[in-house]
């Protein structure tokens, strides 16, 4: 199947796919949920947004993220996981613009909620891509390198946005929506020129060699329902939800913590948000790897472990050395989990229908990340301070523990990268569990 193609680059097509990944979840995710964070604290003083509020523009940028969610992955089958990238990405780069102009929180409510929706449509797809363009044995590595994104775009908002505002004022968090906006569009018309739906459009296999290796068993037909049947999918959309709904929580509210709650300047809680954004750079590489050799269950209940420990330790309100380490083991983590999850989905239901199944448990993600800010803000309204929010986000971790703990292994034959063997690309058959 190779042809000529294939020598035109020292390395697979895939790994553009990859590159080209990333950027979109920069886009998508990095700047238009991530920076949210470090914009609340101007945008909160200049339009006068209590805790409730600011907790309600995350959870609306979630329900639109939910609503995609749902018809992305139906929609990629259908056109083309490349021209719903692209269309989604337009569609945050417009609405992140115009939040610039807000006057209010209403506007700003329904403009974010159409970012989410952006953002949904984009990382399905985005993540889906995996499946198609990676062997088994590569897959959760692909997905760590896409989803480290996000962390390229936390650096960025951490250093763009409180100098924007050191330049311009009060006002400065306009500016920073526009220039942010600016670069998703830029990042939309890349990604409609270097995306390919499937290996085949160039000519290749997937990297990797040969057909993918998990699940053995020719996937079901499209239309049977057969995805939506697997209890095990449900399984891992419930761990996905308890991912959901903690790590949202710390990324929307701790530059306000900082500031508001232990008397940080902007700049310097910006410094820790970009440590933050460094530190994830490796979480999503070394998880996704770790996760090929050591077993996906193995990869989540590490990942998950590292995180409960970061919300326990910012809860406490301990001396400066414990929020410093609750920083890098939130960032040493902060993507291992997506990485891991897209990689699982590939792993129980194949190649052709891994778009459609992840997109059922980034749904149930998509639940936790609506519970999450909204009842974190009713929380923190309540008590005066967001530690109650942190401790339960402690509690909801240690239950992703829990149920990660009952996850089965894919059935049937398996490579030794599924059953934690190493990376060998030589298959061999193991017993069901």
């Amino acid at each position: 199947m190779q042809n000529s193609a294939s020598y035109r680059h020292p390395f697979h097509y895939g790994w553009v796919i990859v590159a080209t990944g990333m950027l979109c979840i920069l886009a998508a995710l990095g700047f238009g949920r991530f920076a949210l964070g470090m914009l609340l604290p101007s945008m909160a003083a200049s339009l006068h947004l209590s805790y409730s509020e600011m907790g309600f523009i995350g959870t609306a940028n979630f329900l639109g993220y939910l609503a995609a969610v749902l018809l992305s992955g139906h929609w990629a089958g259908r056109i083309g996981s490349r021209k719903v990238i692209f269309l989604a990405l337009l569609a945050v780069g417009i609405s992140m613009s115009l939040v610039s102009r807000a006057t209010g929180f209403s506007t700003v409510l329904l403009l974010y909620m159409v970012t989410g929706m952006g953002s949904g449509a984009t990382n399905v797809p985005v993540m889906g891509l995996v499946s198609p363009w990676f062997s088994g044995g590569q897959r959760g590595r692909a997905a760590g390198f896409i989803v480290i994104g996000s962390g390229f775009a936390i650096m960025i908002s951490g250093r763009l946005i409180p100098y924007v505002n050191r330049r311009i004022g009060t006002e400065g968090w306009r500016t920073s929506w526009l220039i942010l906006g600016g670069i998703v569009l830029l990042i939309a018309f890349l990604a409609r020129a270097l995306l390919r739906d499937r290996p085949e459009d160039k000519g290749l296999e997937p990297a990797g060699g040969g057909a993918p290796a998990v699940p053995v068993r020719p996937p079901a037909e499209p239309g049977d329902g057969s995805t939506y049947r697997k209890g095990v999918i449900y399984h891992l959309g419930g761990i996905y939800f308890l991912f959901g709904f903690t790590y949202v929580i710390y990324a929307t509210f701790i530059v306000t913590t900082l500031v508001r709650e232990r008397g940080f300047s902007e700049s310097v809680a910006g410094d820790f948000w970009m440590w933050v954004g460094f530190l994830s750079l490796f979480s999503g590489p070394v998880f996704g790897a770790l996760s090929d050799r050591l077993g996906r269950k193995a990869g989540l209940i590490v990942a998950f472990s590292f995180q409960a420990v970061s919300y326990l330790l910012i809860a406490t309100r301990l001396p400066g050395m414990f929020l410093y380490l609750s920083i890098g083991c939130y960032g040493l983590v902060a993507w291992s989990i997506p990485s891991i999850m897209a990689a699982a989905v590939g792993d129980h239901v194949g190649a052709r229908k891994a778009a459609a199944a992840f997109g059922l448990v980034t749904f149930l993600f998509g639940l936790g990340q609506i519970s999450g800010p909204a009842v974190a803000g009713m929380l923190a309204e309540r008590t005066g301070s967001f530690s109650g929010s942190y401790y339960m986000a402690a509690a909801f971790a240690g239950g992703a523990i829990l149920l990660t703990g009952f996850l089965k292994r894919p059935g049937g034959t398996r490579r030794e990268t599924d059953a934690g063997g190493g990376s060998s690309a030589t298959a061999r058959t193991l017993p069901r569990p």
